[in-house]
């Protein structure tokens, strides 16, 4: 299991957003969040790579029957030295994209690859590798400001992408886009998925769900429920119709 979560709270500016949260990601899982704004999704994902942190699990309190791990890392033990290398096993993708407005496609790129010590000379094949399965080898050279939303937050997958992650995490990622652009955005990140990667993605729009299926978790009211069937059950019956 890539991430396990059991008994968790979730808490944001000392408010408990979510309480006892249960919550697991397997290889190759492609999960949905969904549920209303404020709901404290976004606290989860920050919570997984570590910006949020957990309050500390001691020895000594036995009653402590909390459990919190993301990719072998116990959350509730971690040091914060130890955080970038749990980092750079995980991939984010932000809602704002957070290119940097001064640099390239490929120079925001390469800025990652060399801050995170990839050698020098595996860099380029690396950012050629992540721009073409991604549809933007063409726009290496250019500007954010020169790109459209779609191809930034294409960028910021491929961002995501470069030091091979084991699982991603996506907060909205096609929250400002068009739906037709939206369903391309889905569609890579579920070609990643095929790849082995899991996903991890918070979404509004609740057709992508049926265009590509996934494990459900619905968050709102301060509980974290898995919902899967609720959104497939649509799905199911029109193809038992179809073989009728």
């Amino acid at each position: 299991m890539l991430i396990e979560l059991k008994g968790i709270n979730i808490c944001h500016d000392d408010l408990c957003v979510v309480e006892s949260a249960d919550f697991r990601v397997g290889a190759g899982d492609f999960i949905y969040i969904v549920g209303p704004v404020g709901a404290g999704k976004s606290s989860l994902l920050k919570t997984l790579y570590g910006e949020l942190p957990l309050p500390p699990k001691k020895k000594k309190d036995v009653g402590d029957t909390r459990h919190a791990e993301v990719l072998g890392y116990d959350l509730l033990r971690l040091k914060r030295k130890h955080l970038p290398d749990l980092r750079r096993r995980l991939g984010v993708v932000f809602q704002d994209f957070q290119l940097l407005r001064d640099r390239t496609v490929y120079d925001n790129l390469y800025f990652v690859l060399k801050a995170t010590g990839k050698p020098r000379k595996e860099r380029d094949a690396r950012i050629s590798e992540v721009l073409q399965l991604v549809g933007m080898e063409e726009k290496a050279h250019k500007f954010p400001h020169e790109l459209s939303g779609g191809e930034q937050q294409r960028v910021c997958i491929a961002r995501a992408l470069l030091n091979k992650p084991e699982i991603i995490l996506a907060d909205e990622p096609t929250g400002n886009l068009d739906f037709e652009t939206s369903k391309r955005i889905v569609s890579i990140l579920q070609t990643i998925r095929q790849q082995g990667t899991a996903v991890v993605m918070i979404t509004h729009n609740l057709n992508l769900l049926q265009l590509f299926p996934g494990i459900v978790y619905n968050c709102e009211d301060g509980k974290l429920q898995e919902v899967t069937n609720e959104y497939n059950a649509p799905i199911e019956l029109e193809e038992e119709n179809k073989n009728n």
